[in-house]
């Protein structure tokens, strides 16, 4: 079962510099990446860049789509013109079913701000303890994700020092 998780870093470049250590955990097998974006938002821009991370995506991977219909909704990038209200609701009614609805969107969008960044990441077969390990000093806060509540909750824990 996959994990859709967004993390939220106190400085624009936290999430891209987080993307060098996911990719040094997956090779060690210590993570599984199925899909990922970074967010960042310059305190003095307008709106935030996104960026999907190639890199780190495998087999099952997100479609470009996705991210960007995903973006477009929680930061209002504009996407596709006309085409993306019907998108959007498409969107919206596939995705609460995994934990992406309204509530989710609103959060994020609340918590990314200018001067921060975001990791989404879509992710099984964790070793948690060792991944806490690498992101020790990374000072990134759960923002979001589609676990139940207590596995939330166990997450949160893990990652509080």
């Amino acid at each position: 079962m996959s994990t859709l998780t967004v993390w939220k870093f106190p400085t624009a470049h936290g999430a891209a510099d987080a993307e060098q250590t996911l990719l040094t955990l997956q090779k060690q097998e210590l993570v599984r990446v199925h899909d990922a974006a970074v967010v960042s938002w310059p305190a003095d821009a307008k709106k935030p860049k996104t960026k999907q991370l190639n890199s780190l995506t495998g087999i099952g991977a997100l479609s470009g789509t996705f991210w960007g219909m995903l973006f477009g909704l929680i930061f209002f990038v504009p996407l596709l013109g006309a085409a993306i209200g019907a998108a959007a609701g498409a969107l919206g009614g596939s995705m609460s079913d995994v934990g992406i609805d309204d509530e989710f969107v609103a959060e994020v969008r609340r918590q990314i701000t200018p001067g921060t960044s975001a990791l989404f990441v879509m992710t099984s077969n964790v070793v948690v303890d060792r991944v806490h390990e690498a992101f020790g000093g990374a000072q990134a806060e759960l923002v979001r994700s589609n676990l139940s509540n207590d596995q939330e909750a166990k997450l949160r824990e893990v990652f509080a020092d």
